[in-house]
C-alpha cells in the first residue's frame, strides 16, 4: 500500500494524527524534500525506514521506489507538502499505481492557504466583503489554461491566494490591476508560514513587488489579495446574530 499524505504548512505539530501515524509505521517514506520540514520526519519517522528525497527524484524514479517497496511487502509514504491535491501533481502517480496493481489512499493535509491565514489571523470569508476564495498561480512552466488567467479571476474581486508566484510579482501586480484590483487593494506576503522563520508583509496590489524585493523575498511565499487582508468592514454572521433563527436556536426579539 502507498500511503499519500499531507504533510501540512510545515510546522512539524500540523500535520494530521493520522499522517503522522502513517509515517511511524512506513517502512519507506518518500518525501519533497524542497518543501517539506524535515523536522517531521525526525520526530515521527522510525528509524530503520527507507527515505528518498523526490527532490532528486523523477517521476519515474518515484514509482520505482514504490514499486519495489510494494513487491517486498513494505508500507509507503508518499508525503507532500501542505495538502498534495493543490499543486501536488498528484493523480499522475496514482494513475501509474492503478496500471500496476499497487493500492494506495490519500491522507489530507493542512494547506499553507490555512497556514498564511493563520499567520495573519485573518478569516477568507468576511460577511459582506468576501465569500469566495480563488487559488491560483501565475504561468511559469507550467501553463495555466487561457480561462483561468490572472485578469479573468481579478474581474471578481473576490479573495485571491496566489500560489508559486513570488518570483513574478511585478507582473503579478500588472496583471491584477488590469483586471480589475485598484493598485491600492489590499495584499499580503506571508513567507515560509507556520515554519520557525515565518514573515509576512502586509502592502498593496500596486507595492507587491517592492514589498518583496525590500524584504529580499523570492520563493516559498503566498501572495493573499483583496480586502479581507485588512479584516475591517465586514457585517456580523447571521449564523451567531441572536435575531436570527437557526436549526438549533430561535431567535431572540428585540436583539441584534
Amino acid at each position: 500500500m502507498v500511503h499519500f499524505v499531507g504533510a501540512g504548512p510545515c510546522a512539524a505539530d500540523l500535520i494530521t494524527v493520522r499522517g503522522a501515524r502513517l509515517i511511524r509505521e512506513a517502512d519507506v517514506i518518500i518525501f519533497a524534500g524542497s518543501l517539506v520540514n524535515p523536522g517531521i520526519l525526525e520526530e515521527n519517522a522510525r528509524s530503520g525506514a527507507q527515505v528518498y528525497d523526490s527532490a532528486e527524484m523523477t517521476l519515474e524514479e518515484v514509482l520505482d521506489v514504490m514499486r519495489r517497496a510494494e513487491r517486498a511487502g513494505l508500507a509507503t509514504v508518499r508525503l507532500h507538502t501542505g495538502d498534495p491535491c493543490i499543486y501536488g501533481a498528484i493523480r499522475e502517480q496514482m494513475d501509474l499505481l492503478e496500471k500496476e496493481g499497487i493500492p494506495y489512499d490519500y491522507t489530507p493535509g493542512v494547506s499553507a492557504f490555512c497556514g498564511a491565514a493563520s499567520a495573519l489571523d485573518m478569516e477568507y470569508t468576511l460577511p459582506g466583503v468576501s465569500q469566495s476564495v480563488v487559488i491560483t498561480r501565475m504561468a511559469g512552466r507550467t501553463p495555466v489554461p487561457d480561462g483561468e488567467s490572472i485578469e479573468s479571476f481579478a474581474a471578481h474581486g473576490a479573495t485571491m491566494v496566489v500560489f508559486l508566484s513570488a518570483g513574478m510579482l511585478r507582473d503579478l501586480s500588472r496583471r491584477l490591476q488590469a483586471g480589475g484590483y485598484a493598485a491600492d487593494t489590499p495584499a499580503a506576503i506571508v513567507y515560509k508560514a507556520t515554519w520557525p522563520d515565518e514573515k509576512k508583509y502586509i502592502c498593496t496590489v500596486g507595492t507587491l513587488a517592492q514589498t518583496a524585493e525590500d524584504h529580499q523575498i523570492t520563493k516559498t511565499a503566498l501572495i493573499i489579495v483583496g480586502d479581507t487582508v485588512v479584516q475591517s468592514g465586514y457585517e456580523r454572521s447571521k449564523l451567531y446574530d441572536p435575531s436570527f433563527e437557526t436549526g438549533f436556536r430561535r431567535p431572540v426579539q428585540g436583539e441584534g
